[in-house]
């Protein structure tokens, strides 16, 4: 007797009668409440089943958009749902449900954005991104020193720079000692529990014993530090967890094609371990700029976190919020660059997502 042939089901009316009855649903709940004005009182329940009728709707209309079109409409709802959710805030504060002087619409924050990048602080004398178009008279008068003169009243590069320089000292060693600890056990037994110690600690703890070994302890010194040391146990854990764990069939694979030393470590082991190394950077990434906002906040006279306290403490809430979207932006952009070296460092894993989406 013949095996039974299994038929993938092609039918879309019940995602179609899903889609209708949610988005029925959503428009005549939101009508009602706007009649009843019970969003002053009810905002948040409503909000909450807003979330999840929306879903829904997400979830039912992804069946029906044709398969070329459906990374475009997942795009697309990576972008529509954070503009709900600005949207959302703006007509909550348009209700007077939020105090606008703490929680500004973000119409306001945006005009705020665009005044801390295109105008100078009256008293401080410097803005988001300083007066780049003036580096050549700078360098041409100081030198290479010229560049401290833009850095010093631009908030954007100078915690650019600290994250930069921070990330890639502090990755470097990271990946050697991870390497190392991924290959040799008696290393990993040496060095992981003292490793896991200093881990714990909070890294802007460790900024003040910074202050004290550096001579200038005001300068960038310790600030580009403590970056450093943040991403270094990030890179060199993450890496080590990525050699330590690759498949064994690799491994034996590469022998029996005569890889041995380097050429293991090259041809083998680093690409295996490169996914996990990868999550280890971006892990890195991020936090570095964490601490350095955090360090910007209590010891800096430039950079975007100081940008973001200095504004509190004159209390002007906007320009505040306006500082921490472009920590946001920061974060999103610094991922995106590693997100795109990663794809280059890896034209294997791309070349197999092409296959499979074939």
């Amino acid at each position: 007797m013949p095996a039974p042939v299994l038929v993938q089901s092609t039918d879309l009316s019940t995602p179609r009668r899903r889609l209708i009855v949610a988005l029925g649903v959503f428009l005549v709940l939101n009508a009602v409440v706007t009649v009843l004005s019970a969003w002053a009182y009810l905002w948040w329940a409503i909000a909450a089943v807003n979330f999840v009728l929306l879903v829904v709707i997400a979830e039912n209309a992804a069946p029906l958009i044709p398969g070329t079109r459906l990374p475009a409409y997942e795009r697309a709802l990576a972008i529509v749902f954070p503009l709900l959710l600005l949207v959302g805030w703006e007509l909550l504060v348009a209700g007077d449900i939020l105090n606008p002087n703490w929680f500004p619409p973000p119409s306001r924050i945006a005009g705020a954005v665009w005044g801390i990048a295109t105008e100078q602080d009256q008293f401080t004398g410097t803005s988001l991104f300083g007066r780049p178009w003036r580096l050549p008279q700078y360098i041409a008068e100081d030198g290479p020193a010229g560049t401290q003169t833009l850095i010093q009243e631009s908030h954007l590069f100078a915690t650019l720079l600290r994250v930069f320089a921070g990330f890639l000292i502090g990755t470097a060693p990271g990946l050697v000692l991870g390497v190392a600890m991924g290959i040799s056990g008696t290393i990993r037994k040496m060095i992981d529990a003292t490793l896991s110690a200093f881990y714990v600690l909070p890294k802007i703890a460790i900024f003040p014993i910074m202050m004290l070994v550096f001579p200038n302890p005001f300068g960038e010194g310790p600030k580009i530090a403590v970056v450093a040391i943040s991403a270094f146990f990030l890179v060199t854990i993450n890496t080590m967890v990525g050699v330590r764990d690759i498949e064994p069939v690799l491994i034996e694979a590469g022998r029996n094609y005569g890889a041995r030393g380097l050429t293991m470590l090259r041809h083998v082991i680093i690409p295996a371990a490169m996914p996990v190394i990868f999550a280890g950077l971006r892990l890195a990434l991020g936090t570095a700029l964490i601490v350095i906002i955090a360090i910007e906040f209590v010891r800096s006279q430039t950079g975007v976190g100081f940008l973001t306290f200095y504004y509190w403490e004159i209390l002007a809430p906007e320009k505040m919020y306006a500082g921490l979207v472009v920590v946001m932006f920061l974060g999103v952009g610094l991922t995106a660059g590693l997100t795109a070296l990663e794809r280059a460092a890896m034209p294997w894993r791309r070349e197999r997502r092409t296959r499979r989406n074939a």
